[in-house]
């Protein structure tokens, strides 16, 4: 009997932390997060079997000696069993390694590490772009248009906002290089030598996602300024500035996080396109030229990078709105 007692407090402790909402949060994003990956990684590895054609055959050229291909399929492990090489890949990358480049014989982990910063640096600063354009703009247009007011600057703001969203990237980097590479001659449109070799692709990245967030972000604040705390504010007479800056702009902001974490995901993936065409040496460029080589090994890490990134943003805009908005967190538990 004493040891029946002694025990049974140890599963009122393990119930009480799990009714915690926190801790049930944590398990069960922690959980989508492990399967998500999983996904990838698999993907990620069936990706160089699901490829017509021998990858090493491919990369070695049609004229290499039929000795040499054979030679290199045993290096890479090709010939093992499905599940075996599966199992060693899962091993490698545990381990941090990507295996070797079929172009350039360097191991695949330094090739991104040479690349990466590049990539981020281009998304990072194109995001920050996008949201030093969405914010001002959002907001200034729904204390403008509140109310149905400025009928005709709405309608100017939806059209441009709307068509210029719609221009796909590759042609807004065309209208880029053409007016302000060639014919005005302000920046490079090739290459990354300096600060002045950020403006362009920069631009192109950024300028379409920031006007379709700001249009968003322009119909929450209409929301948000027809809320009774809203007319409470104004019933007291506070100061206009303070309405719209300190009670309307953070609640708007709070609705568009989930679109601002999304919006920095596609614009990392959006950076394969705007590489190419200004010659940017990130993931973006080396994955179309190692596709175009078939290095597939390269291709499979790039591509797996890219997804743990998207995993990892949608992570943070989870956590972030579980901070901001604990109610949600404990209504999904």
């Amino acid at each position: 009997m004493t040891t029946t007692s002694s025990a049974e407090p140890a599963p009122s402790l393990a119930a009480g932390v799990w009714d915690n909402h926190w801790v049930r949060f944590a398990v069960r994003r922690t959980g989508q997060l492990l399967i998500s990956l999983w996904a990838l990684v698999t993907a990620s590895f069936l990706m160089i079997h699901l490829v017509p054609g021998d990858p090493v055959r491919a990369s070695l050229g049609l004229t290499a000696p039929q000795s040499l291909v054979a030679a290199r399929r045993e290096a890479l492990g090709l010939n093992d069993p499905l599940l075996v090489q599966y199992w060693h890949y899962l091993q490698d990358l545990a381990t941090g390694d990507f295996g070797i480049s079929m172009s350039s014989q360097l191991p695949v982990s330094q090739v991104i590490s040479q690349r990466l910063p590049a990539t981020l640096a281009l998304a990072v600063s194109a995001f920050v772009l996008a949201l030093l354009i969405a914010i001002p703009l959002g907001a200034l247009m729904g204390v403008v248009t509140r109310g149905g007011r400025a009928q005709r600057t709405e309608l100017s703001f939806t059209t441009v906002s709307v068509v210029v969203g719609a221009i796909p990237d590759f042609v807004v980097c065309v209208i880029l290089v053409w007016i302000f590479g060639v014919n005005l001659h302000m920046f490079p449109v090739a290459g990354k030598s300096g600060l002045d070799s950020y403006v362009l692709p920069v631009v192109a990245l950024a300028v379409g996602p920031g006007l379709v967030l700001a249009r968003i972000l322009r119909v929450e604040m209409l929301a948000v300024l027809q809320a009774d705390y809203i007319r409470t504010a104004r019933a007291k007479r506070l100061p206009a500035v303070a309405i719209y800056l300190k009670h309307a702009l953070p609640n708007a902001l709070t609705a568009t996080l989930t679109l601002s974490g999304l919006l920095l995901s596609g614009l990392i993936a959006g950076t394969v396109l705007v590489e190419n065409v200004f010659a940017w040496p990130g993931l973006g460029s080396t994955i179309v030229s190692s596709i175009q080589g078939k290095d597939y090994p390269v291709v499979q890490a790039i591509v797996l990078v890219y997804g743990v990134f998207v995993l990892l943003i949608n992570l943070a805009v989870d956590v972030a709105l579980a901070l901001l908005d604990p109610r949600s967190t404990i209504r999904e538990n």
